[in-house]
């Protein structure tokens, strides 16, 4: 019989999944699609593919970084839970910044995505956010520590292409997803008041405060 890993060698199977995988992954609800519907509702369409943009550049890091063996130090319980609170920490501040600046934002027009964000203006430019808002989750390390080491490994089998190729099915997957969410979002601010653009504002702060909360807690309560 062909072993999996043998089939995964094939360049457009190892595509395929990986792009499938990664869809499937990217659909599950998280920081990551809070700060896109948030991101979204400041700047308009062009910020979802920009934090996928920060996102994809920061796993093209980790990729390479587990191909050289950084594997064998993120699945040490005392990094894992180090990440979970250094992690949540970071996410609890990007929410309490996107609550407080709920109420001072403007509404972008079409065509003016990124000007006039109102006084409070949000910190970061959606490229280094989408970065910190992957890497200050702790189930974003854990899957590339098991599933995501899975494929670099059997993708390695075929060199740099078959890298490239794992790589691409994965980045793609992100980029197809949250446009689609941007897209929805920047579609639907035209038919909602600025009360309800400001309340939605509001609540995906509050859920990166809690889930910043949450990490913060489990990664203090695994070290105990």
């Amino acid at each position: 019989m062909v072993g999996a890993e043998e089939c995964l060698l094939s360049l457009p199977l190892l595509f395929a999944t990986a792009f499938l995988v990664g869809f499937s992954g990217a659909m599950m609800p998280g920081p990551f699609l809070t700060l896109t519907i948030g991101e979204t509702l400041r700047r308009g369409f062009w910020a979802g593919p920009l934090l996928v943009l920060g996102h994809g550049l920061l796993e093209g890091a980790l990729v390479a970084a587990l191909a050289a063996g950084l594997a064998a130090v993120i699945t040490l319980p005392v990094v894992a839970h180090t990440i979970a609170v250094i992690g949540g920490l970071l996410l609890l501040v990007l929410g309490l910044w996107t609550v407080r600046d709920a109420g001072r934002v403007k509404l972008v027009l079409p065509g003016r995505e990124g000007a006039g964000e109102g006084a409070g203006g949000v910190r970061l430019h959606p490229v280094p956010a989408g970065a910190l808002v992957s890497v200050a989750n702790p189930y974003w390390t854990i899957w590339w520590a098991t599933i995501g080491l899975n494929y670099v490994t059997m993708a390695m089998n075929r060199g740099m292409t078959g890298l490239a190729v794992f790589y691409g099915g994965h980045v793609l997957s992100d980029l197809g997803w949250y446009s689609l969410v941007a897209a929805a979002v920047a579609g639907g601010r035209q038919l909602a008041g600025p009360r309800l653009f400001r309340n939605v504002l509001t609540g995906c702060g509050l859920a990166l405060v809690v889930l910043g909360s949450w990490f913060v807690y489990g990664g203090l309560a695994g070290r105990s």
